[in-house]
């Protein structure tokens, strides 16, 4: 990744300007701090109101439902598919977008249009940290964001020196189940399993998510298997692997659920779901 740097303009230029470069290696350039925020998937946009920048977004994707006020925020499609019209009517000084995630067509004729696109695609935990201060200075929250970021590494660092050293815990990470998927190392679901201690038996698969055979998970024999699923309930189809008792997960009953807005979004809550794991995998080293 290349190095990320903020500077600010020449007295002579724009005082008040901002330059930052997003995770792409883009450099942005602003006249002032952005005043008109669309976030354009709900990590982007938790991440925003983490940052102090809540009261600058005007628009989001659906299930942008993290803190409460961003349901209210008007609809600009989802992460998928962006109504390209709802998000010029809004006016935006910035897009904060998510590379992976949202079609790159619509992402360049955004550009096209004179709209700043700031790219987000975070692979580790410190990313995480980073974007909250990039964040801060697109919005000109720099005090608040730099403040939530400095939270989040101190309570990543507990995290790390509590449970980084325990015995590994070899962890199959479901997140979908028909395909049946999981992430490799890349992803920041196996930062966290790492964090806790873990070991993502899927690490070295191609894609940042991608199917897996049945007959792998089967062979890898997992110590714990956990999934997010598509909201806070227990997905059902965690059950099926009951189908294979002889599985070491299964056999100890060490199968496991994290909420998946606690995991799979790239925002601060990603420690409330580290947290969670962490205490998972520990039920698992204290019952071999």
């Amino acid at each position: 990744m290349s190095l990320w740097l903020v500077l600010a303009f020449p007295a002579a230029c724009v005082a008040a300007g901002v330059r930052v470069e997003d995770m792409s290696g883009q450099a942005l350039v602003l006249d002032a701090p952005a005043q008109r925020i669309v976030s354009l998937a709900p990590s982007l946009t938790e991440l925003a109101y983490a940052a102090g920048a809540g009261e600058r977004l005007v628009g989001a994707v659906a299930y942008s439902d993290y803190p409460a006020p961003a349901r209210r925020l008007p609809a600009v499609g989802n992460a998928n598919r962006i109504d390209l019209e709802a998000v010029l009517a809004l006016q935006p000084d910035v897009v904060l977008a998510w590379g992976s995630g949202n079609p790159p067509a619509q992402l360049a004729r955004f550009r096209q249009l004179g709209i700043p696109v700031f790219i987000a695609e975070p692979h580790s935990l410190d990313d995480i940290a980073l974007l909250l201060e990039r964040i801060g200075v697109l919005a000109g929250t720099r005090a608040r964001a730099d403040q939530a970021a400095r939270e989040f590494r101190a309570r990543r660092d507990a995290l790390r020196a509590r449970y980084s050293d325990r015995p590994v815990v070899r962890v199959f990470y479901e997140v979908w189940h028909r395909p049946l998927m999981t992430v490799n190392g890349d992803h920041t679901i196996s930062a966290v399993i790492r964090l806790c201690g873990g070991r993502n038996l899927f690490a070295d698969l191609p894609q940042l998510s991608g199917q897996v055979a049945l007959e792998a998970v089967l062979a890898a024999d997992p110590d714990a298997i956990v999934a997010g699923g598509m909201d806070a309930t227990r997905p059902e189809w965690l059950d099926h692997w009951q189908r294979w008792p002889r599985l070491r997960a299964v056999r100890n009953a060490h199968i496991f659920h994290i909420p998946p807005d606690l995991i799979h979004r790239h925002s601060p809550r990603i420690l409330d779901g580290a947290e969670r794991m962490c205490e998972l995998l520990e039920q698992v080293r204290q019952s071999q």
